[in-house]
């Protein structure tokens, strides 16, 4: 498969499209299905931060519904980022250090998401330092991915109208700077708090960092319909 920003050839926009849908819908099944059955307080987490993303899904049903969806949607996660680098060579985008890595980053992410998904809902110490690890290696590589291609999508913006007209490799820089300071909250503002305080907080940074990283794989469909970015089968 080859890909191609002519006329002809598979879109590849619904790849991320479903990348950025898929956990969120997840998460959010997860969460009515265990306040359902009673196994979390019914409260709004983003703004309460009454239980964390895990929490949410770590039992039962909707332990179940969240890794059936989460797991593909890290494969296409991964995905996106191989055909990420492509797309933005493409556009022009100077092939430097950083964006030759931009695939192998984008898939570790998604392979500590599996980690994630797939460890979650178990019991033990080791279980529960898979599952930390998982969290926090694909939030920061997801992150690096992210700065990579907003510089790179800056880089290429002026020459290119469909990503002058609204500016989101502006969007894009500004909502990985967000997650940056949700992590920052994380680490050193929730601390200063008592636990119950430090436990809201930090789950609601957690929710918030998860929507933010929908958002982002969905601004990425955007981005590569308006610039037609399809895949060719066959040898030329």
């Amino acid at each position: 498969m080859n890909s191609s920003s002519s006329a002809n050839g598979l879109p590849l926009w619904p790849l991320p499209l479903l990348a950025g849908l898929l956990p969120a819908l997840a998460t959010l099944i997860a969460l009515q299905l265990s306040i359902r059955l009673d196994l979390i307080p019914a409260c709004n987490p983003f703004f309460e931060g009454c239980v964390s993303v895990s929490r949410a899904a770590r039992h039962d049903l909707p332990n179940t519904v969240f890794r059936a969806v989460v797991l593909p949607a890290a494969a296409l996660q991964g995905l996106t980022w191989m055909l990420c680098r492509t797309w933005l060579v493409e556009l022009g985008a100077p092939r430097e250090r950083w964006l030759r890595h931009l695939a192998w980053i984008g898939v570790t992410a998604a392979v500590f998401l599996v980690l994630y998904g797939a460890f979650l809902g178990t019991e033990g110490r080791a279980y529960r330092l898979l599952r930390h690890y998982g969290t926090a290696v694909y939030f920061g590589f997801t992150c690096i991915s992210i700065l990579i291609t907003g510089d790179a999508i800056h880089r290429v913006a002026r020459y290119r109208p469909a990503l002058t007209r609204t500016r989101l490799d502006l969007a894009l820089l500004a909502l990985v700077t967000a997650l940056l300071l949700a992590g920052l909250i994380n680490l050193f503002v929730a601390p200063l708090f008592d636990a119950e305080t430090k436990d809201r907080i930090q789950n609601v940074a957690e929710w918030w960092g998860a929507a933010i990283l929908s958002i982002v794989f969905l601004l990425l469909a955007w981005l590569w319909r308006r610039t037609n970015f399809r895949a060719r089968f066959g040898v030329e």
